[in-house]
């Protein structure tokens, strides 16, 4: 039973046990919806550079390649610095404080890029600046879930910590979901005046509302501090940073930030820049396929269609975020460690898939374009879904491992190490080829399914979870 007596204010509860008899299971649940509303929007805010920023050239902006990763990177940097801050909030300032704080700064980065988009002239800084600023959705995370897995007792956590992450997973494929459709037409007059989108070679211009894009969840936004506000409580767990930092003594903090580095860095970074890729081996991002000579030039001709990102890339996010509530209750059943170690195999078979579609060539035809890139595609699909299935399972195994203060604690660590995912993926791809990029990370994960082998799934391993 936890119990304080320096808590004042009626948002704190005077005791709360999740794991006897008087465990309050309604206020969890409400809790758990409310922080899963408001961590959804969180997502949206972080990922909104990466569905603003590959048509921003196709509205008049000077940016280069390398530009567009950058700012699709920055986010991911803001967010896994920012996570580390909100590692060690929830025991200091509350659920309460924490998700109506939190969600209210999501309106900055949101109104931000709505009047930024509208104006071509927007100096490169400040889009830097407000991609940074997005990064605040992402740092929420390492406060939010930590707080939720105090109202829950552990038999519950692999289902309740996978619903949560999962469905605020999904608010990545639901940015990149509705930007394409929020942006043609006027939402409300004063919001702005349209813009004229360039087409892709072979289109026509139209008129679109870019800043729909971003505008659109400010009002959801704002319910979202509303019901944090008047309806959540916060668990009176008492641990000042000294005492949360004690979690760096241990292996299995190290040993875990790894394996959510191959899941959850992996989904991260693919979210972030998924459509930029695409773009760049297949679309309008490679010269030699839109402006090359001789047989390249014929491609459009011969058939070939040039892949819009935003028909597909938020069918990864979907993907990701749907594997980790799906198979939450199976890890719940079943272990984490053993979902995470057919996670790490299915990634290693997965990159290799992909790998073998990350070179195009033009010069063999439109059919045989055609086909590379939907191998591409699937090749990333597969690749979302075993990310997927990782985060639901690592999740379930860290409050197995660790006692409930140091649990929390490392969730909100190993959330913030993988948050730089979008950064890493995006300096990656500015550095080397795509395929010399994913060559690496499936070495990287081969060694994460030996440490899951040897250390926590195989019969008598030390920390079997």
């Amino acid at each position: 039973m936890t119990e304080t007596t320096d808590r004042k204010g009626k948002e704190w509860l005077t005791q709360w046990d999740p794991e006897g008899d008087g465990w309050d299971s309604r206020l969890a649940w409400t809790t758990l919806w409310i922080t899963t509303f408001t961590l959804t929007m969180c997502f949206v805010a972080w990922f909104l550079p990466s569905a603003i920023a590959p048509k921003l050239t196709n509205l008049g902006f000077d940016l280069t390649k390398n530009q567009l990763y950058w700012l699709t990177s920055m986010p991911g940097l803001a967010g896994g610095i920012l996570r580390l801050v909100w590692m060690v909030l929830p025991p200091i300032l509350g659920t309460r404080k924490l998700v109506t704080l939190t969600t209210a700064l999501l309106l900055i980065p949101m109104l931000g890029w709505g009047v930024a988009v509208q104006n071509p002239s927007t100096p490169y800084w400040q889009l830097l600046l407000l991609a940074l600023m997005s990064g605040i959705g992402g740092g929420a995370f390492s406060g939010f879930m930590p707080s939720t897995s105090y109202f829950f007792p552990r038999r519950k956590q692999g289902t309740a910590l996978g619903l949560q992450a999962g469905i605020g997973n999904f608010g990545v494929s639901l940015v990149q979901l509705l930007t394409p459709w929020l942006i043609g037409f006027a939402m409300v007059g004063f919001l702005g005046t349209s813009q004229l989108m360039g087409g892709e070679p072979g289109m026509p211009e139209r008129e679109i509302w870019y800043q729909n894009a971003a505008f659109f969840y400010v009002p959801f936004t704002i319910v979202g501090v509303i019901l944090a506000w008047t309806m959540l409580k916060s668990v009176p767990v008492t641990a000042n940073i000294k005492q949360q930092f004690d979690i760096f003594k241990n292996v299995d903090t190290w040993l875990m930030t790894l394996l959510y580095i191959m899941t959850f860095g992996t989904f991260a970074g693919l979210s972030a820049q998924f459509g930029l890729l695409m773009k760049n081996l297949y679309g309008a991002g490679n010269p030699e396929i839109v402006s090359g000579a001789g047989a390249q030039a014929q491609l459009l001709v011969e058939g070939y269609q040039l892949p819009d990102p935003v028909n597909y890339v938020f069918l990864g996010a979907l993907v990701g975020a749907g594997a980790r509530v799906v198979f939450s209750p199976l890890t719940d059943r079943m272990g984490g460690a053993i979902w995470t170690l057919i996670s790490g195999i299915g990634l290693i078979a997965s990159i290799l898939f992909t790998m073998t579609a990350l070179s195009p060539d033009p010069a063999a035809g439109a059919e045989a374009l055609q086909a590379d890139f939907t191998r591409f595609l699937w090749g990333m699909l597969l690749i979302f879904l075993f990310s997927g299935i990782g985060n639901a399972s690592t999740f379930k195994q860290m409050p197995m491992i660790f006692e409930r203060r140091q649990a929390g604690g490392v969730i909100g660590w190993t959330a913030a190490i993988a948050a730089f995912g979008p950064f890493l993926f995006g300096v990656g791809l500015t550095m080397m080829t795509p395929w010399t990029f994913f060559l690496l990370g499936m070495i990287f994960a081969v060694l994460c399914v030996g440490i899951t082998w040897v250390r926590y799934a195989r019969p008598g391993a030390p920390r079997k979870s």
